[in-house]
């Protein structure tokens, strides 16, 4: 079994996880039945964006990065604290820790921002929100800024916005099985046509 833990920082936005949730979700179900994923946060309870209070599977102190096979992490809004949570040093050593093993790491939006303050984007390309605030930011942690949606390099995935959220869960996906079993779980979704 395939563990993916879903690091969500205080001011997370929901449907950035949600797509995490959602398709490693489908995929224990109706794909190759291989993937699970647990939640995790620096306290038990955690408020998103808009307000929604999501009780995680794990404290940040309970997590053994050996247990785990990739991480996921969805990005959010400084003004309702995403970066109190996501720039403290419990938060950044759960990101270096899964990199320093190899580990696949998703972000979506600005989550690759505390990536970057992490230090594991030095010299790696790699894509955040498309404002000109967020992409200075990374470039001075030392990434290559690429223009596209989305951004592998090596094990780390980024992205570009909300409307990228989808394809780095499918991408994650497919990192930790294969291309036809993501393939498969995004036609049921309905994110492709089913042929028949």
């Amino acid at each position: 079994m395939k563990k993916i833990l879903l690091l969500l920082a205080k001011g997370f936005e929901t449907y950035e996880a949600s797509v995490f949730i959602d398709v490693i979700g489908w995929n224990s179900t109706d794909g190759d039945k291989s993937t699970k994923l647990f939640s995790c946060g620096l306290t038990k309870e955690v408020t998103s964006t808009f307000g929604q209070k999501v009780l995680v599977d794990y404290l940040h102190s309970e997590i053994d990065v050996n247990e785990f096979d990739a991480l996921a992490i969805p990005g959010g809004f400084e003004e309702f604290g995403f970066y109190e949570d996501a720039f403290s040093d419990s938060f950044l050593k759960i990101i270096r820790d899964f990199n320093s093993l190899n580990k696949t790491i998703a972000s979506i939006c600005v989550a690759a921002i505390p990536l970057g303050k992490s230090g594991i984007l030095r010299g790696k390309k790699a894509t955040t929100y498309n404002s000109k605030v967020r992409r200075s930011a990374l470039k001075e942690f030392g990434a290559e800024i690429i223009d596209q949606p989305v951004v592998m390099d090596t094990n780390i995935i980024t992205s570009w916005n909300p409307a990228s959220a989808i394809e780095v869960a499918f991408l994650l996906l497919e990192q930790l099985t294969h291309k036809e079993n993501s393939d498969y779980i995004r036609s049921i979704m309905g994110f492709t046509q089913i042929e028949k």
